[in-house]
């Protein structure tokens, strides 16, 4: 019987139960601290559509934020309930193996005498 649990997305989950790694990036930049690139001519806005396009940015930021944060809950849910039917499954069996022990035993004892 092969009671294992795995990831339906393809992310393998350490046998210990840890989740994924994340790496930390440096910015990749070679400007100097401290000094700004000119924009294109064409790029410059006005401040209310730098501040519209920030809050458009942070939205669609949450909102990702928030459909991943769904997505994990979902995935933990499901590997959640198959751990515990694994050990329910696990418990039967050891329950099977200590009663096929009992009568061994008792097969055992009668033998001997």
């Amino acid at each position: 019987m092969d009671l294992t649990c795995e990831p339906l997305s393809g992310q393998g989950i350490a046998s210990t139960g840890d989740m994924p790694a994340y790496q930390i990036r440096t910015p990749t930049t070679t400007l100097p601290q401290g000094v700004v690139m000119a924009a294109s001519p064409g790029a410059l806005h006005s401040p209310q559509q730098l501040a519209e396009e920030a809050t458009r940015k942070r939205e669609l930021r949450l909102m990702k934020n928030r459909e991943a944060a769904k997505e994990c809950r979902r995935r933990k849910k499901e590997y959640v309930q198959c751990l515990e039917s694994r050990v329910a499954a696990l418990e039967v069996q050891n329950k099977k193996l200590i009663e096929e022990l009992e009568i061994l035993k008792v097969i055992s004892s009668s033998k001997a005498d």
